[in-house]
Parts: structure tokens; C-alpha cells; sequence
């Protein structure tokens, strides 16, 4: 037995359900460093108009719990779909690219022209780390 080699994970949790946690993880931490670099580093205020007059700023613990809760919402699906139908491939992959797509409005709401951008670099990051490696975790059916 190798000795040096770290587990986060039990032994017994399954590559697949690793790989999919590694996903969730990986893109959570990207979201946090587009934020990092962005706001506190960039100076970019992250301020979203909630309309009747109301603002918020977006902060660190926002866009990690978003990044999360949209990760594992996308792995319970993806794990839902794998079992309901031999066609979960295409319509994970297709429910994910509208949901992208869909997210891409909210950036709309922001303030400023660097949040706008900021918020959507962030959105195009989270999506494009999701979805290739969700897709890829997605067990072949013939």
C-alpha cells in the first residue's frame, strides 16, 4: 500500500461519485478566484439591481453556495436521469447548455459594465467546467 498517497475521500466511495465531487469542488474554486481577482484585487463592485429601487452586492459566500447548490443540482440530475433513461447523455447535456444559457440573463441586473462582465465570466467558467466534466463522468450505455 502506498503510504503517501492522501484520500478526501472513504475507500469505498465509488471513482465516479469522487470525480463528481471533484467537479463540484474544482468549479466552486474557480467562481472564487474570478470573484478574488475580480473584487477584491480588480476593484470591480459587484452591485445587482433587485428592482423596486433595491441593490446588493455580491459577495464571496454568495457565489460559493450558487456555485455549489447549481453543481450538485447538475450531479443529482445527471444522477437521476442515468437512472430513468439510456438517453441521459443528451438530456443532461442539453437541460445544462439551456440552463447556461438561461443563467446569462442575470448578469444583466448588475450595475456597472465590470460587474456585467465580471458576472458573466463567472457564469461561462462555472458552465464550462460543469458540463464537459459532468458529461465526461456519464457511464457509456449501449
Amino acid at each position: 500500500m502506498n503510504k503517501t498517497k492522501t484520500m478526501l475521500l472513504p475507500a469505498s466511495v465509488k471513482p465516479k461519485t469522487k470525480d463528481r465531487a471533484l467537479t463540484v469542488f474544482l468549479t466552486a474554486l474557480s467562481t472564487v478566484i474570478v470573484w478574488t481577482v475580480a473584487v477584491p484585487l480588480a476593484g470591480v463592485s459587484l452591485t445587482v439591481n433587485l428592482g423596486a429601487g433595491q441593490q446588493m452586492d455580491v459577495g464571496l459566500f454568495a457565489v460559493l453556495a450558487a456555485t455549489i447548490v447549481v453543481g450538485l443540482a447538475a450531479w443529482g440530475l445527471l444522477s437521476l436521469l442515468e437512472r430513468w433513461t439510456s438517453r441521459a447523455r443528451t438530456i443532461w447535456t442539453t437541460a445544462a447548455l439551456a440552463v447556461l444559457l438561461v443563467s446569462l440573463a442575470g448578469p444583466l441586473s448588475a450595475v456597472e459594465t465590470s460587474a456585467k462582465l465580471t458576472l458573466v465570466l463567472m457564469h461561462l467558467v462555472a458552465g464550462g467546467l460543469l458540463i464537459p466534466m459532468l458529461r465526461s463522468s456519464i457511464r457509456h450505455t449501449h
